[in-house]
């Protein structure tokens, strides 16, 4: 069972994935498997040195979240080399949840047999940004911005969780691993 876990930025993706993660689920989160791939990748660093100006991570955040064009860019340099990664990394596992922020923006609905969205409220969604002190009000507000609305997303799923309280939340990781357990 392949389950695509996504969601909006800050709403939780991760702590779900995770909670998949205590029932024998192999959990892969894409934005580490990106970094991973960034630290090592010689020539795509080139790229985006030559792209951007830059190599600097922040830098490159500002740039491309306040900047629709360019963050196309980015995502055609970037994604295929995530995405046969990802690929290779699945292709061995039967049992494994996928954090993937951008799995409908990145057309790659089939190779998931399950897809959860995770959601919560906007104001729990800021706050918990903010706590990581690593954007802005503004900076939030782009990457949001960036995303395929929640509605879209919800639309496109197998499961809708809602992650504004930690004890439902597991309550539904729980219902929703019952489910495809004994469908």
């Amino acid at each position: 069972m392949i389950i695509g876990v996504t969601g909006s930025f800050g709403s939780g993706k991760t702590t779900v994935a995770n909670m998949f993660g205590k029932y024998g689920f192999k959990v892969i989160n894409v934005d580490k498997l990106y970094h991973g791939i960034y630290n090592k990748n010689k020539a795509l660093k080139n790229k985006i040195k030559k792209e951007f100006g830059t190599l600097d991570r922040n830098q490159l955040k500002k740039i491309v979240f306040n900047n629709s064009a360019k963050l196309k860019k980015l995502n055609k340099l970037t994604h295929p080399i995530i995405i046969k990664t990802l690929k290779k990394e699945i292709k061995n596992n039967k049992k494994i949840v996928v954090d993937i922020p951008l799995l409908f923006e990145s057309k790659l609905e089939k190779m998931f047999d399950k897809i959860i969205v995770v959601k919560c409220d906007k104001k729990t969604q800021i706050k918990r940004i903010l706590k990581k002190n690593k954007y802005s009000r503004k900076e939030i507000n782009n990457i949001i911005n960036s995303q395929m609305p929640l509605k879209e997303k919800i639309k496109k799923v197998d499961f809708v969780l809602d992650n504004d309280g930690i004890n439902e939340t597991k309550s539904q990781v729980n219902s929703i691993i019952n489910s495809i357990q004994n469908p």
